[in-house]
């Protein structure tokens, strides 16, 4: 296990506490979405230059991987657990709540593709455009996203799920990943 040293980084938290593996991948999405912003800036007066490319790579690769495998973790995982922890009672706000965050990955899923397409080139030093506009769109619905997991679903799992069903839920993250969580 990590050392954390006081004033110094925590450790990033791993399969053996998801809920906090999925709050810290909010995090990440969010410093992608920034990062995507800033090079939305960058390319009108710079181009397809070595740090464009760089940076198109490496948000490419965030949300062609480690986003899509943390919806995974939600759709595959998580919301069936929170679903199965409510059985027997009334549970239509959480049928709701669920529903909508993966109607929200959809969503989410189809305002990346235009980007998508722009990265790749743009990765590839090919110019290419990335309207701020759409850089925006897609920033502002990851944070209300995020938001609404942080506030509503993450909070919600961790009073409903059990201990035993969240540990399963961590090794499923973790073998998602190829054996690595965080």
């Amino acid at each position: 296990m990590a050392v954390s040293f006081p004033g110094g980084p925590a450790p990033a938290p791993g399969a053996d506490d998801p809920l906090a593996l999925l709050s810290a991948c909010h995090g990440r999405i969010s410093r992608q979405c920034a990062t995507l912003e800033r090079l939305s800036r960058h390319l009108p007066a710079h181009g397809s230059d070595a740090a464009a490319q760089t940076a198109a790579a490496s948000v490419l690769r965030y949300f062609d991987t480690a986003a899509v495998h943390h919806h995974e973790d939600e759709e595959e995982d998580l919301f069936p657990a929170l679903i199965e922890s409510m059985a027997g009672s009334d549970a239509v706000c959480l049928h709701a709540l669920v529903d909508g965050l993966i109607a929200e990955h959809r969503q989410l899923a189809q305002r990346w593709e235009p980007l998508r397409q722009a990265l790749s080139d743009i990765a590839a030093g090919r110019q290419a455009e990335l309207p701020m506009s759409q850089v925006q769109d897609f920033a502002s619905a990851y944070a209300a996203h995020i938001q609404r997991e942080e506030s509503e679903l993450l909070p919600m799992a961790a009073r409903l799920i059990a201990d035993d069903v969240l540990a399963a839920i961590g090794q499923a993250m973790k073998s998602r990943r190829g054996g690595e969580a965080g």
